[in-house]
């Protein structure tokens, strides 16, 4: 198992991509990987044969562990390294052209069927169904066939909402299909499996992903070590929001949002605020002479931050451009660790989901981040008069180690002046 990303520990092995017995060159594809921030392919680094898989699909193990053996065909395997008994009991057996089977700490009754007898999805256009790696875990779990779903995500994809609210398969089935088995059922638009139905389960335990195991970890590393106090300034939108008019009839290509303006504002605030572009190092603090932001992207297994680089550097077109693909790549887990890591600051938007204000936690080494609210009309006093402005509310979260009290304050002044007079984002 390589580190396939700077701070992999460990991965999950979602699918293989080669049997054994097949043959291996160097740089094919041997299996997919999930790592803490994305689903990555792990390649051979010796030609041969694909003698034996150490691992099965499901099973969870540390970087430098013993996934597979390639050598000359015929060699004996005997010998090899087996997995540990703890993945032993993790892991389902390799299903070969089917979806991946789940991670349990054991083999109940539901997941015994599943492994003697698994779903078999209607292949897509890419000859297998566009699921997300948490949605066919929670699929395998419950006995769910995801040919039978319709998929709510981009391009089809079948998401978790959709396995929650489509109809599960009985568990204890024999180990033969039953031919007369209806199929899973989906269900109405909306709906949602919020509690137990009569006679099912009392709780569903959903196995932690790679990317949720981060999650937990960097939280405890910021929330406790760092000394943390935020700063909140009300920003009015009203010019801004002109301006994403006017560039809206400017043609075609990408359609500039508020976050794409926020984010510009922000790294060019940052190009005058150098002392806010920096790390903590623990012995020292890191100051970047280059903008690298960090976008916040929520994806179906957590939060994941994709890095647009040199970002003051870039027009509105370009970031929009930028900011676009790599949210649409973050969401399938198809970003490459240069591209969600080297962040000198973040910036989180729940705006669109009609957030007023909210903290958010900064991202170590990254000494801030600033939250964003949504624009909403309220009566204020504007040039000695009650008038309707389209107003914002930003709150910066700041590590006190590197960022003092005024210094950020005057950052967010910056940010805010940028905001309210968007001439000055391309002067």
């Amino acid at each position: 198992m390589e580190a396939l990303s700077p701070t992999m520990e460990e991965g999950r092995l979602v699918e293989w991509k080669k049997r054994e017995g097949e043959p291996v060159a160097v740089g094919d594809v041997l299996a997919e990987v999930e790592t803490d921030k994305a689903v990555m392919e792990l390649v051979a680094r010796a030609g041969g044969t694909l003698l034996k898989q150490v691992v099965a699909a499901g099973a969870t193990v540390p970087v430098s562990q013993l996934v597979a053996l390639i050598g000359e065909p015929g060699e004996s395997v005997e010998n090899g390294a087996a997995p540990p008994k703890e993945q032993e009991t993790q892991a389902t057996q390799p299903t070969p052209d089917r979806s991946p089977p789940v991670s349990m700490p054991a083999a109940p009754p539901a997941q015994a069927a599943t492994e003697s007898a698994p779903p078999s999805p209607a292949p897509a256009a890419g000859g297998r169904v566009k699921a997300s790696p948490l949605a066919r875990r929670l699929a395998v779990e419950r006995g769910i066939d995801l040919g039978a779903i319709a998929g709510s995500g981009p391009e089809g994809r079948v998401v978790m909402r959709d396995v929650e609210g489509a109809t599960a398969q009985p568990a204890g089935r024999s180990a033969a299909p039953a031919p007369a088995a209806a199929p899973a059922r989906a269900a109405a638009p909306g709906a949602r499996q919020v509690m137990p139905t009569a006679g099912g389960p009392p709780f569903t335990d959903v196995p932690l992903s790679q990317i949720r195991k981060t999650i937990a970890k960097r939280l405890a590393q910021s929330i406790g070590p760092i000394p943390t106090f935020y700063l909140t300034t009300e920003v009015d939108m009203e010019r801004a929001w002109d301006a994403r008019e006017a560039l809206k009839g400017l043609g075609e290509g990408p359609k500039v949002s508020f976050n794409d303006i926020i984010l510009k504002a922000v790294a060019t605030a940052l190009r005058q605020h150098p002392a806010c572009n920096a790390w903590w190092q623990d012995d020292r603090i890191r100051y970047w002479n280059e903008v690298h932001v960090s976008m916040a992207v929520a994806i179906e297994e957590g939060l994941i931050t994709p890095v647009i680089r040199h970002t003051d550097l870039k027009s509105l077109r370009e970031i929009s451009a930028e900011s676009q693909d790599l949210a649409g790549r973050a969401r399938d887990r198809r970003l490459k660790p240069e591209e969600y890591t080297g962040g000198t600051f973040s910036v989180s938007n729940l705006g669109m989901l009609d957030i007023d204000e909210f903290t958010a936690v900064i991202n170590p080494p990254e000494a801030g981040i600033i939250a964003v609210g949504r624009i909403v009309e309220k009566p204020v006093a504007h040039e000695g008069q009650l008038a309707l402005r389209r107003r914002m509310r930003l709150t910066m979260s700041c590590d006190h180690r590197v960022i003092d009290g005024a210094t950020g304050a005057q950052f967010l002044k910056t940010v805010k002046a940028m905001l309210e007079n968007p001439l000055a984002l391309v002067w």
